[in-house]
């Protein structure tokens, strides 16, 4: 009888070793095998349409903003009061038409026809060279923008940036919106007077998207 308990003593001592055997290397499969969970991600979110908000957005967008208005006021004026003659001209021909000659309706037609495409065209040179002025005067800051904001959300530790107006965000808690921040940050460290600094290479993968474009200025 001693003898039988004591080869069941051994059996068991035996599986049990085998048992803790196969374990070591299914925990040791696994760990090989299975990737660790990666570490959450500091999410950054951003509204870049109050970039050019004309009392709390960025000074040198509202100055370049301003500085595109100022000089295509002049020309808008003039278009205006192109158009508010034309249509003081189109109101006098329907009121005479019914007690003057044809010949002399033909001829303030014609007239008014004419000013009418000088508007138009007048308009459209307009419309192209506001649109290349904007792109000379934003683009290179739109750039120092995206630079700058690259650098501040490496300085804050945020791995990522999303900004509200290119994604749509269905969620996110208030302390994720750094709007408000980067641009006090953004108009401390980058004077108003001062050009935009010439684009610095950003480092790959840390790159925010690139903030949408600032309104060009309308004729």
């Amino acid at each position: 009888m001693k003898v039988f308990r004591t080869i069941l003593a051994a059996v068991a001592v035996a599986a049990l070793t085998i048992v803790a055997q196969t374990l070591l290397t299914m925990s040791t499969t696994s760990a090989e095998t299975v990737p660790p969970p990666a570490a959450p991600a500091n999410i950054g979110i951003i509204d870049s349409s109050a970039f050019s908000n004309d009392k709390t957005g960025i000074t040198r967008v509202m100055n370049a903003m301003r500085q595109l208005e100022g000089k295509f006021q002049p020309l808008r004026t003039e278009i205006r009061g192109m158009g508010e003659r034309l249509n003081t001209m189109r109101s006098d021909i329907q009121k005479k038409r019914a007690i003057q000659d044809a010949a002399t309706t033909a001829r303030q037609v014609e007239e008014a026809d004419r000013l009418e495409l000088q508007i138009k065209r007048k308009a459209e040179d307009a419309r192209s060279s506001s649109e290349k002025e904007s792109i000379a005067t934003l683009e290179p800051l739109q750039r120092d923008i995206a630079t700058a904001l690259s650098a501040y959300a490496q300085a804050k530790g945020i791995t990522l940036v999303l900004d509200v107006t290119r994604v749509p965000i269905l969620y996110a808690a208030n302390s994720h919106d750094i709007t408000r921040d980067f641009i006090d940050d953004y108009n401390r460290t980058h004077p108003a007077g001062a050009a935009p600094a010439p684009t610095r290479p950003v480092p790959t993968g840390t790159a925010p998207s690139r903030p949408a474009p600032t309104r060009p200025a309308r004729p």
